[in-house]
């Protein structure tokens, strides 16, 4: 059973963001959101105060403060909350301070009761699960016993005519801040007052350091927010105004350095990588799933003499008339391709195993599957600088870049029957694409509907266009603008085979760990060398 009671704030403090007030009392009836009840003392657990939220007219999603302490008393249970900077919370403690909202309202889970003759709810035990502003509480005496530093309080004039009577020559210096501050009190307040609210603040030139400083007229949150606002503005009295009132405020007797015990370490669920490359070669080019068996795979080709190869094609020629066709025999032969394992491990501990966070397995996943997809992706550039065709000479610039593409697609074409449709180039050459420009300084790759558009590549996608070729950037490919630090493709001719990866693991009892491995198949082949142009530096 979760019912709602409310209780009076005791006090205010705007300049603290504090609230105190007795958030309930024993012995007392009053209305709650379940009828009439009655608490018992000592029937309220409470848990840490830093657990219990201060929340806004009940609402779960309003959070607008938290507890600091709790006192229980004869009479009820004192608490002292501090609210938040947010603006929510300003609204609600201004609202507080000027008695509009003037109730503190405790939401409890009832874990014991009884209920008398007359309806009422004598609550035994109950566990607090929040406290809450509430415009009205739930007695009529309940109200705002006090409210330190509203915009009402004047300065004391007789110490103000002491200190120019004093010296009438000395410099006005800043208000020090008095330690009176003895709570009001009501015909209801029967309980123990709250914690004292922070210091008023009185004029006075006497400082025990022998300096003077600006006396200020900052007697109030709002005239300090004033003058808060004019000084970003330029006032130079308000400049000084805030500089004194602030002048003797002074660090927090208590941090994280002197209380480490309660400053844990928090990870956070993201998890920060460099890892994520994917496989941009492998994309370039055709791809097949893997047969089921075997370590050697034998392909059927027909490769004419002009693509590099020793078969014979069919031949067809004009006939004359009754005389004998065009007999030439097909000579084909296989070409076989090495399967080759992709695997990686990872060893784990007993203890990281079943202490973790579980967000350290998924990560391990993810981790070596990307370590996988780069190994495959650099074993298939491999195969391209071994089994593709050096291209002729062209130099490391953008005429260089048009030269190669000008002359190796075509000859792509003319070597496979296959048209060349991707560029696989490395880092360099993106950075030099995205920085060559024509006579009259104009991007070229990288420019919005320019008129002579060679392509287009840009910072945000390792995709682009090239002179009519399709663009991928690989990190994996040789580094530098030298030889096969580029691959002119006809995706037919190349064939990259993989089975599906598949994770392993096997329990090690010696040392009570865990090894997990990644592991694949794959096997990838230059079908055609002619379809695969590398770049061959001047």
């Amino acid at each position: 059973m979760l019912l709602n009671f409310n209780s009076p704030i005791e006090a205010a403090d705007g300049e603290r963001r504090i609230v105190s007030g007795q958030i309930v009392p024993f012995g007392s009836i009053g209305n709650t959101s379940i009828g009439k009840v009655i608490f018992e003392a000592g029937s309220i657990q409470i848990p840490a105060p830093s657990k219990i939220k201060l929340l806004a007219q009940h609402n779960t999603n309003d959070p607008i403060g938290r507890a600091q302490s709790f006192r229980e008393t004869a009479t009820g249970i004192d608490g002292i909350f501090k609210l938040s900077a947010a603006s929510k919370a300003q609204d609600y403690l201004v609202m507080a301070s000027e008695g509009l909202i003037d109730g503190l309202s405790v939401g409890v889970e009832v874990l014991a009761s009884r209920e008398r003759k007359d309806g009422t709810v004598v609550v035994t035990a109950a566990l607090l699960k929040e406290v809450s502003l509430v415009e009205s509480p739930a007695f009529d005496q309940a109200r705002v016993l006090e409210v330190v530093a509203s915009e009402t309080e004047e300065v004391s004039a007789p110490v103000e005519e002491t200190v120019a009577d004093e010296n009438p020559n000395q410099p006005e210096s800043e208000a020090a801040v008095s330690e009176d501050t003895t709570p009001a009190t009501t015909e209801a307040a029967a309980a123990p007052a709250a914690e004292a609210s922070r210091p008023t603040i009185k004029a006075s030139a006497a400082y025990g350091d022998g300096t003077t400083r600006v006396r200020h007229g900052i007697t109030s949150m709002g005239r300090y927010t004033e003058h808060k606002v004019k000084a970003a503005l330029g006032d130079e009295q308000s400049k000084q105004w805030i500089a004194a009132s602030e002048d003797k405020l002074t660090a927090a007797a208590d941090s994280f350095s002197t209380n480490p015990a309660f400053s844990p370490i928090q990870y956070m669920s993201n998890f920060v990588s460099n890892t994520n490359f994917g496989r941009p070669a492998i994309d370039a080019v055709s791809k097949a799933a893997l047969p089921a068996s075997g370590m050697t795979i034998n392909i059927p080709t027909l490769v004419t003499s002009a693509g590099g190869g020793s078969g014979t094609a069919p031949t067809v020629a004009s006939t004359a008339e009754s005389a004998a066709p065009s007999d030439t025999g097909m000579v084909s032969a296989y070409t076989s391709v090495s399967v080759s394992k992709y695997a990686g491990q990872q060893t784990i501990s007993l203890e990281l195993m079943e202490r973790s966070d579980p967000i350290f397995f998924d990560q391990l996943a993810i981790q070596l599957e990307r370590a996988y997809l780069q190994a495959t992706d650099a074993a298939l550039i491999a195969i391209l600088t071994s089994q593709g065709t050096q291209a002729a000479t062209a130099a490391a610039s953008s005429a260089g870049l048009i030269s190669y593409v000008s002359t190796e697609s075509p000859a792509a074409y003319k070597g496979s029957s296959y048209f060349a449709q991707n560029l696989v180039a490395n880092t360099d050459w993106w950075s030099a694409l995205l920085g060559y420009t024509d006579t009259t300084g104009r991007p070229i790759y990288n420019a919005y509907n320019y008129m002579n558009n060679a392509g287009e590549s840009k910072p945000g996608s390792i995709k682009g266009t090239v002179l009519g070729l399709d663009l991928y950037v690989d990190k994996n490919v040789t580094a530098g603008l030298i030889d096969e630090s580029a691959f002119i493709i006809a995706p037919e001719t190349v064939l990259w085979m993989e089975s599906p990866e598949a994770f392993f693991s096997v329990n090690v009892v010696n040392s009570m760990s865990v090894q997990t491995a990644i592991y694949g198949y794959a096997a990838g082949k230059v079908l055609i060398p002619a379809g695969v142009r590398r770049f061959n530096l001047t």
